[in-house]
């Protein structure tokens, strides 16, 4: 069963029935945030970034004119066509869930975070992560399958309490569960790379589930996680051959492509540049030049710089921003891939 296309066909087939995303993935975060302050992890910020070979390769087609030799047939000059504009390409997450638990997956994040690996901790490493919520009849469960490679299994922290040792599809790890309290079901397994895998089945605030739904749930996401991935994203834009010096660091995706942001930078130094769809009323500033034949707007506060492409998908502008010069904006404006 392909798990990646039943839960973005469910998704668009029940748009209009799902629960507010935003409030959906709030949620999410707030227990993700509450795990990541027991579990710390060095983030880039004080660690750099290394590269991630993501490279997003357009093919332009291009009409040539027809040689001085040929014999026109027609009555008037024959219309060239203009050329075509380059494909948003897809990224690829680092590995793929094969299972989810029964029921209509509504909504679906999947981002790249950072963070140092076991080994090292002070070189970073990246890992994919998928957000969802499943729901099934009244009840809602969240998930979340990331890949943790700072933290090793033997130094697994859990919210449900103390974990105890299982082996699932022949990974060793640690799991703990708790149905009624903070966490649900967590488990770390050994990651193939080093580091850890880690799986969370809990319910979400007002929905219930007993723990041994929890614990066979999580444990057969866990089962059917496989790597290296052949998952593919599509993003509402794209990046097309950026500035010598900058490319992509990080990319987060979020509901099918509806948000969209890329970190853009040397991947060696931090704070990065931003690219991120935004929405209309987010945007203000002066004008600037047109990018891409989109009119633009240009703001600028304590030397963080913000270049906003309006309608650069459909009705929603993209902005570029960071604290760089104006050319730097620019540059990388001029290069991004729109629809």
């Amino acid at each position: 069963m392909d798990i990646e296309n039943l839960i973005k066909d469910t998704f668009a087939a029940h748009e209009r029935d799902a629960p507010d995303s935003d409030q959906v993935l709030a949620a999410t975060r707030q227990r993700l945030d509450g795990r990541r302050a027991v579990v710390s992890r060095p983030l880039a910020a004080g660690a750099g970034v290394v590269l991630l070979a993501l490279a997003a390769v357009a093919v332009v087609a291009l009409n040539r004119p027809a040689p001085e030799n040929q014999v026109a047939t027609g009555a008037g000059p024959v219309a060239v066509e203009a050329p075509a504009k380059p494909a948003v390409a897809e990224l690829t997450m680092p590995f793929s869930l094969g299972w989810l638990p029964p029921g209509k997956a509504d909504h679906l994040a999947r981002r790249i975070n950072i963070g140092g690996s076991a080994a090292n901790p002070g070189t970073p490493v990246y890992g994919g992560e998928y957000l969802m919520t499943v729901t099934s009849g009244r009840q809602v469960l969240l998930v979340d399958v990331q890949e943790m490679r700072m933290v090793p299994v033997d130094e697994a922290a859990f919210k449900s309490g103390p974990g105890r040792p299982v082996t699932l599809a022949g990974r060793a790890g640690v799991e703990s569960a708790h149905s009624g309290g903070p966490g649900g079901y967590e488990v770390y397994l050994t990651h193939p790379e080093g580091g850890s895998l880690y799986v969370n089945v809990a319910a979400q605030p007002g929905s219930t589930a007993t723990e041994q739904q929890l614990i066979d749930f999580g444990r057969r996401v866990a089962e059917n996680v496989t790597f290296p991935g052949t998952t593919k994203i599509t993003p509402a834009f794209g990046l097309g051959k950026l500035p010598d010096g900058l490319r992509m660091c990080t990319f987060d995706v979020e509901k099918d492509g509806a948000r969209t942001s890329y970190s853009i930078g040397t991947c060696a130094t931090m704070p990065p540049i931003q690219a991120r769809l935004g929405d209309p009323g987010q945007v203000h500033g002066t004008a600037g030049r047109p990018v891409q034949g989109h009119e633009t707007r240009y703001q600028e506060e304590n030397g963080y710089r913000t270049l906003w492409i309006l309608k650069a998908v459909h009705d929603a502008p993209v902005a570029v921003a960071g604290s760089v010069a104006q050319t730097e904006l620019y540059a990388i404006a001029d290069h991004l891939v729109l629809k």
